[in-house]
């Protein structure tokens, strides 16, 4: 895919520079506070010998003996002193007995004794004790500035959790997206804006203020908005919708305004949305008032949108897959003024989509992708890049570096179906009923004239279901008639008819079809306007009223009894009419079940070719038998 590249800008825009990471030392400042603590606490005791403690009488005594070298008094009679041996001591003196016969004996026996002012010893033992908490008062004040720093503003709770990608960092083109050229089209106007809006004010014209994609998930969304940075070389600001919304009344509030605030520092830049309806949901519904924390946000999103500056170059992208749960007011012009619908891809543009995933693989020569992307209606560019992926990995499990058509093959019967169940054995009897029930979705896909032709039938299990028909439309539709509805409700229960023609009774294994028959039943006879009884006339499903309470989606919002009998009774008849049919067609063409049905249980798996052969011999058959 070949793009033409467009001039940037004059001059790019500087982005500001990214905050300083913090000091490696600070991640050390609380386990090094918390050991000096415990150092303070526990070190005088560790480094403090236990000194003996005498009585005073002891010490008249000692001293009467003469065992007395020196001695230490304070202020309040606390005594410390050594014997003549090396040993020290302390006791505490009866200074309330006011006893002076002490003094004329220590003089006697030669005893040094010195004094000490009251109080000291106490002091430095005090502050000794306050100094671990006031180190752990610091430290809390200290930890409070910092949270006070982190916490400034707004709080760090109303900080906008964006992902800021500056300039030269995206690498995302419209070229690494594969099909979309309406969608791609259609968002590089935005593109052209954000590198010229001087060309848009000449013509008096202004450029979108919001673009909003819609689409199933999958589909590309997030990765378009990426290109469109990328084309563009702005910054690009992403954040999800549900990243606004939080416990605490007005942080997302907060978180949208600074959201905006850091795009217009950047401008031009992008901001996207991804999954905006998580905060762009209609107001009001559930009762839950004007003063929810969702609703605020959802207010401060529109004032935002509506209230910055059209020549600041700021552009805003979202994202949902839910566009009817939106609030009208987000959708309206001069807030989001486009809707790019993204649909699921198209034949033509799978295989585009499956040559960039492809893209550095080994593959087989008999890989075709156009054949791949045939027989994948209804996937996304997700499913699709897991399909190639699962590809690879079968061919890992094999030993190869090399993807073939089989490995693609088992990954999309992985993908649809559920990991193959090789350990799961059938009794003889429900092996022959599987090959006979797949055997009847085969023959009437292959006998009904609008049918999609058969690519391969299989009776080995793989997740849920037992055995499996498929099938590959020759061309993608868009509009489906009677003729190919009815033919596709006679080929869902033909696997059921084959059960009657043959064991003359059904089972359990119709369910799956049952269901899906039952379904598009009373969509043709609900929806499509298909009953010659009911006439024209639609009766959608009514939907749940807090999805919304628009009355173009909701439609009537039911209908009476009687027309609900009327609509049993109608799908009833179609679903009895495609059984009907199903059993006389295999009851006419009962050699060509019996045939394909003995090569399934011979082979286990057979591609359309034989489903063919099996009708080819049954007519020869017949022409010899005449």
């Amino acid at each position: 895919m070949s793009r033409t590249a467009k001039p940037g800008p004059p001059s790019d825009p500087v982005p500001p520079p990214s905050p300083p990471e913090p000091s490696g030392w600070r991640r050390w400042v609380v386990p090094a506070v918390f050991l000096v603590m415990l150092l303070l606490f526990f070190l005088p005791h560790l480094l403090t010998t236990e000194t003996p403690s005498f009585g005073y009488t002891e010490l008249l005594s000692k001293v009467d003996a003469g065992q007395v070298d020196k001695i230490t008094i304070d202020g309040d009679g606390a005594v410390k002193g050594n014997l003549r041996d090396g040993t020290a001591f302390r006791t505490q003196l009866p200074v309330a007995l006011k006893d002076d016969q002490l003094l004329p004996k220590l003089r006697d026996k030669g005893v040094q004794v010195t004094g000490e002012p009251a109080g000291t010893s106490g002091v430095l033992s005090a502050l000794g004790s306050l100094l671990p908490l006031l180190l752990l008062v610091g430290f809390m004040v200290w930890m409070g500035r910092g949270a006070q720093r982190s916490l400034a503003g707004a709080g760090g709770f109303g900080r906008s959790k964006a992902k800021i990608i500056e300039a030269q960092r995206p690498t995302t083109r419209f070229a690494d997206v594969a099909g979309y050229e309406g969608v791609k089209q259609e968002v590089s106007e935005v593109v052209d804006f954000l590198r010229d809006p001087e060309r848009y004010a000449a013509a008096g014209a202004k450029g979108p203020r919001g673009v909003i994609m819609v689409g199933p998930p999958g589909t590309g969304k997030t990765l378009l908005a990426r290109a469109v940075a990328g084309e563009a070389s702005v910054p690009f600001l992403s954040v999800t919708g549900s990243e606004f919304v939080e416990m605490f009344v007005g942080v997302g509030a907060s978180r949208v305004r600074d959201l905006f605030t850091e795009a217009r520092n950047r401008a031009p830049s992008i901001i996207f949305i991804d999954e905006i309806d998580a905060v762009g949901s209609r107001r009001g519904i559930g009762g839950t008032g004007g003063h929810d924390e969702r609703e605020q946000t959802l207010n401060q999103l529109l004032a935002e949108m509506d209230g910055f500056d059209q020549s600041s170059g700021i552009v805003v992208l979202a994202a949902t897959n839910r566009p009817e749960s939106l609030d009208r007011a987000l959708l309206r012009p001069g807030r989001f003024d486009r809707q790019v619908t993204v649909p699921l891809p198209n034949q033509d543009e799978r295989a585009a989509i499956l040559a960039v995933h492809v893209t550095g693989k080994h593959l087989g020569p008999d890989v075709d992708l156009r054949r791949i992307a045939r027989g994948t209606p209804g996937f996304s560019g997700a499913d699709l890049a897991n399909l190639v992926n699962e590809g690879a990995i079968n061919a890992v499990r094999a030993g190869r570096t090399t993807i073939t058509a089989a490995d693609l093959d088992s990954a999309r019967d992985r993908v649809l179906l559920g990991r193959r169940e090789t350990s799961n054995a059938l009794l003889p009897e429900e092996r022959h009923a599987v090959a006979v029930h797949e055997s009847g979705h085969a023959l009437m896909a292959a006998l009904c004239e609008h049918a999609d032709p058969v690519a391969k039938v299989t009776i080995l299990p793989a997740g849920m279901a037992l055995g499996a028909t498929e099938q590959l439309p020759e061309a993608e539709r868009h509009l489906y008639s009677e003729a190919f509805l009815t033919d596709l409700l006679t080929v869902r229960l033909g696997g059921r008819a084959a059960e009657l023609v043959v064991f003359k009774q059904g089972s359990t294994g119709a369910a799956d079809d049952l269901a899906g028959a039952t379904e598009l039943a009373v969509k043709m006879v609900t929806e499509f306007g298909l009953s010659s009884v009911l006439g024209p006339v639609a009766y959608p499903a009514v939907r749940a009223r807090f999805l919304t309470e628009d009355p173009a989606i909701t439609g009537r919002g039911g209908f009476s009894e009687k027309t609900q009998q009327v609509i049993d009774d109608e799908v009833s008849r179609l679903l009895r009419a495609a059984e009907d049919r199903a059993v006389r067609a295999l009851r006419r063409h009962r050699k060509a079940l019996d045939l394909l049905a003995t090569e399934l249980l011979s082979d286990e798996t057979v591609d359309g070719s034989v489903v063919l052969e099996a009708l080819r011999s049954e007519t020869e058959f017949r022409d010899l038998a005449s």
